[in-house]
């Protein structure tokens, strides 16, 4: 089974969702903002997708933090103290099966591709 981390009221994670559902693929819904994540999790998918992919600097978070805040996320440990303290500057929705990450973000095309049956 697939586990699906985000927060509900995302749209990307509304328009992963709807697709998982269309396709029937079976999942559980993490949401970031009522149970939180470890800093193990997000070390452990930094070391599979890299701590720039997982943070999302598109999102309004990113956009209203401080520039000097901004400026000081060089590395894998600042952005996971970050993640840690403002979760939903992590980019979503993360799809994990195991401890593997499978997908992060949402792409029509990249899940027909993951989720072949």
């Amino acid at each position: 089974m697939y586990t699906v981390y985000g927060i509900p009221n995302c749209d990307t994670v509304k328009k992963a969702l709807t697709w998982l559902d269309t396709h029937q693929i079976p999942y559980g819904f993490h949401n970031y903002k009522k149970q939180g994540i470890t800093a193990a999790r997000l070390k452990n998918w930094s070391s599979q997708v890299g701590w720039e992919t997982l943070l999302n600097k598109r999102g309004t978070t990113w956009r209203k933090l401080d520039s000097e805040v901004q400026a000081s996320i060089t590395s894998e440990k600042a952005a996971i103290k970050l993640l840690l303290e403002n979760t939903s500057a992590i980019k979503r929705p993360l799809i994990e099966k195991g401890d593997q990450v499978i997908a992060i973000g949402f792409e029509e095309g990249t899940f027909a591709k993951v989720f072949k049956k």
